[in-house]
């Protein structure tokens, strides 16, 4: 197929929105970017909508009513869902489980890595929310599976992805975590800090080790203090820490939102942290073997109050980032897009030539209607 150009849009680029903008696509990679009129007629004129890159989503477990980890038929349903919705490249997220059936998702996990892109949506990996997590900071997390430091259980469940696990959290106060951190990033995995109860001093040295992500930060751990910092704090101290961000107005307030980005500019990726239930209406689901009641799309443990992971979409994460935080679009793009696209290595997440030519259609409201990629 020759050179497409798409025309007639507000383009996001990393220096600035393009308007009108247009893109020239061939081989599957952008070719060329501009403003104005494009050097020959569109093949597709956009009306004015927004382009912006598509999604990355370091961490998800749901949507469209499937669960991630309850066969390898829902991973890919709940893929397929999210792709429509602007995320064209994911990490599938498996909560803490029996280690026998984390095992298994993994290897499920490794088939949909392996099939490439398609037009249901590209696996670039997984992303293990567990077993190594504290107790005191489990949220949503099954305590009854929640596992000590194993070098031998780490070893059964990466092996059991044939290379495929891209990132893992970790609590990093719990004794021997220090060195599993080591041999995650031995084996190519990033290693997350989370769901723990470390104080700053604990959470820095989880960093130093070779932690490079804030798991779903403020939640899952120690909030800030002004004589006790926390782990938020020890996420923006270090230089090259990603910070994960739930923006629903729900797990964070978008104040919270807008310091975060203060604190650690050009290091916040905004993730949904999606349960089955996004993109659903209200009731009872499963989050791994907890389950889970939604009211007004906040998800919570049917039997305590936990928050249990998120009912929003990468579209729906941006949406707010703008209109709720207030961002400039070109931020908001950039932590959906950019920043999670670099950490993991990937050649998008960007509208400039030489990356990969995939697209999210957004309109005035800033709603996703239609994924090019």
């Amino acid at each position: 197929m020759g050179c497409v150009i798409i025309a007639g849009a507000r383009v996001v680029t990393p220096g600035g929105v393009l308007e009108p903008g247009w893109v020239s696509v061939s081989g599957g990679l952008i070719e060329a970017v501009g403003e104005g009129r494009p050097p020959r007629p569109a093949d597709r004129d956009l009306g004015g909508a927004w382009l912006v890159p598509g999604f990355v989503d370091l961490h998800t477990h749901g949507g469209g009513g499937f669960s991630m980890g309850d066969s390898r038929e829902d991973m890919a349903a709940a893929v397929a869902f999210h792709r429509r919705h602007g995320t064209t490249r994911t990490l599938v997220g498996l909560v803490t489980g029996p280690v026998e059936r984390l095992a298994e998702a993994a290897g499920w996990i490794a088939d949909l890595t392996a099939a490439g892109a398609t037009p249901d949506g590209h696996v670039v990996g997984g992303y293990l929310e567990g077993p190594f997590l504290a107790a005191a900071r489990c949220g949503a997390q099954d305590p009854r599976y929640l596992l000590a430091p194993d070098p031998g259980v780490l070893r059964r469940l990466l092996d059991a992805g044939r290379g495929t696990i891209r990132m893992m959290t970790v609590a990093p106060e719990l004794p021997g975590a220090g060195e599993l951190i080591g041999e995650l990033r031995a084996r190519g995995v990033i290693p997350a800090l989370g769901h723990s109860d470390a104080d700053y001093a604990a959470m820095s040295a989880g960093f130093a080790a070779g932690g490079r992500v804030l798991t779903h930060a403020f939640n899952g751990m120690r909030g800030l203090h002004h004589r006790e910092p926390g782990p938020v704090i020890a996420g923006a101290d270090a230089p090259d820490a990603v910070l994960e961000v739930i923006c629903d107005g729900l797990h964070l307030d978008f104040p919270v939102v807008r310091a975060l980005t203060r604190l650690a500019p050009g290091r916040i990726a905004l993730i949904t942290d999606a349960m089955a239930a996004a993109g659903m209406g209200d009731g009872e689901y499963t989050l791994g073997p907890q389950r889970v009641r939604v009211t007004g799309g906040r998800a919570v443990l049917a039997d305590g109050d936990s928050l249990a992971g998120s009912t929003l979409t990468m579209g729906d994460a941006v949406k707010r980032a703008v209109l709720g935080a207030g961002l400039p679009i070109t931020e908001a793009s950039a932590y959906a897009s950019d920043v999670p696209a670099r950490l993991l290595g990937l050649p998008c997440g960007r509208i400039e030539p030489g990356l990969a030519a995939e697209f999210a259609v957004l309109d005035d409201g800033l709603d996703v209607v239609e994924v090019l990629a």
